[in-house]
């Protein structure tokens, strides 16, 4: 009988998956030739162990695949891609926890060590998420590694506003920063959780250093403390900010925390740290000695030309236990750029998180993207940060409404409704109506302070 850290292995995961500075030194310095070499004998591992699971045994025969058949990377293109909606498909046939986890739940002190969460349900039904022991440490290691490339030092401060529950995100956070930092954590979770005056009161009290998050609460914290008179710099010595920042402003972020540093990352819940940006913050590094990641068109499933957006479809190289992730379409937007030859890393990079292909609202044949909209408001010294976006059907036109949340310090008049309109007109393409409220008249809908990732969008279509 064995238990979690003894299936951890953490001596040869270290060996495999540097971080800090054996990071730099060892797995970015590959050359091409080396990480494809690399890249396919992990692969070919993971495809061994995906022929033993049912969800994929099932739709890989469905293609006209047999065991064998995928001799390598240069294969890929023809194991099936797959998302979401075919894993929760996969818990209503077989429920509760669908067929594509590869373990007998049923085996009890046989099976190996098993860790249990959902995703946030941001998008539908919460899905089950299972880890086994070795796969559940490398997702922890793979987002310490963005950590100590962004700068996070052993005696930093860290204040988490991740959430806990059954969802994946706090766990997650907390294991990597206790297992793989010297770090202290604040683990404050959201605001439903620690309400958000207490937040920046506890920042204040134990001198936090870094804070880590979604971007729209983190925005929402620097609120809260300037109405409590607290200034981020002199009262709440932030030095760096780590989270999913997107497209909004940087300048602006820094700005409402006192010049913290900022830095972006990457994942989703089955798949941990896929990528994130390094102290240059000139795109998003893949890691990809543990990712071999696709940009896909929405429409086609085909590969785009580099420089183009297209879905993130990606295959977890390390993941041979509990659930193996072999071409999983994130549909999440983001595009590749151009490699640079001075760049003393040389994993590939990408743009980031764009926005969601299946949360895209098309007006008259331009892709919008409701989660890349606070960016674009945060131009504007009226716009308090919050928002929410309402698309309906008028007859065979679709339109979509942005209501702005206006700082009490300004007024919310024509001009600045007419202000907001331009600017979201010339930014996206396409003109949008736009409706001005006060602080606060947005968060019964966004659920800002409930939930790890505020509602963006209410679909009235029929």
């Amino acid at each position: 009988m064995t238990d979690y850290f003894q299936e951890v292995d953490r001596e040869r995961m270290l060996a495999e998956y540097p971080i800090g500075q054996a990071f730099l030194d060892g797995p970015a310095k590959l050359s091409p030739d080396e990480l494809h070499g690399l890249q396919n004998r992990r692969f070919l591992a993971v495809v061994a162990r995906a022929w033993q699971v049912p969800f994929y045994r099932r739709r890989w025969r469905a293609a006209g695949l047999e065991p064998g058949d995928i001799r390598g990377l240069r294969d890929i293109g023809r194991i099936p891609p797959y998302s979401k909606s075919d894993l929760m498909a996969s818990v209503e046939a077989y429920p509760p926890w669908g067929d594509y986890h590869g373990v007998d739940l049923g085996a009890g002190a046989l099976r190996p060590s098993l860790v249990f969460h959902t995703t946030s349900g941001t998008t539908g039904t919460p899905q089950p998420l299972f880890y086994g022991a070795w796969d559940r440490e490398l997702q922890n290691l793979m987002l310490a590694r963005a950590y100590r490339l962004q700068g996070m030092r052993d005696d930093d401060v860290v204040h988490s506003v991740y959430g806990f529950g059954t969802v994946n995100g706090g766990h997650y956070i907390r294991e990597t920063i206790v297992h793989f930092t010297k770090c202290l954590l604040l683990t404050a979770g959201t605001g439903l959780e620690t309400r958000s005056e207490q937040q920046v009161e506890l920042m204040r009290h134990f001198g936090a250093t870094v804070l880590v998050g979604f971007v729209d609460y983190i925005k929402r914290l620097a609120e809260v403390a300037r109405e409590r008179g607290l200034v981020p710099g002199r009262d709440i010595p932030l030095r760096m900010i780590s989270g999913h920042i997107g497209k909004e402003n940087r300048e602006a972020i820094r700005a409402m925390w006192g010049g913290a540093n900022i830095f972006d990352w990457y994942g989703v819940g089955d798949t941990g740290t896929i990528c994130a940006e390094g102290p240059a913050r000139d795109g998003h590094y893949v890691f990809e000695d543990a990712h071999y990641l696709e940009i896909l068109s929405p429409e086609t499933g085909q590969p785009v030309p580099e420089g183009e957006p297209g879905n993130m479809c990606v295959t977890v190289l390390f993941k041979t236990g509990v659930y193996p992730i072999v071409r999983f379409n994130t549909n999440d937007v983001s595009a590749f750029l151009p490699r640079d030859a001075g760049d003393p890393i040389r994993f590939r990079r990408v743009l980031g998180f764009q926005g969601r292909s299946d949360n895209m609202v098309k007006l008259r044949g331009i892709n919008v993207y409701p989660t890349a909209i606070g960016g674009i408001l945060s131009e504007h010294a009226a716009a308090a940060g919050e928002y929410i976006c309402r698309v309906e059907r008028h007859g065979a036109r679709e339109e979509m409404a942005v209501v702005v949340e206006i700082r009490a310090d300004q007024p919310r008049d024509a001009a600045v409704q007419g202000a907001l309109r331009e600017l979201l007109r010339r930014k996206l393409g396409v003109e949008v109506a736009v409706e001005l409220v006060g602080v606060g008249e947005t968060a019964s809908l966004t659920q800002i302070e409930q939930r790890q990732k505020p509602i963006r969008l209410i679909d009235r279509r029929e």
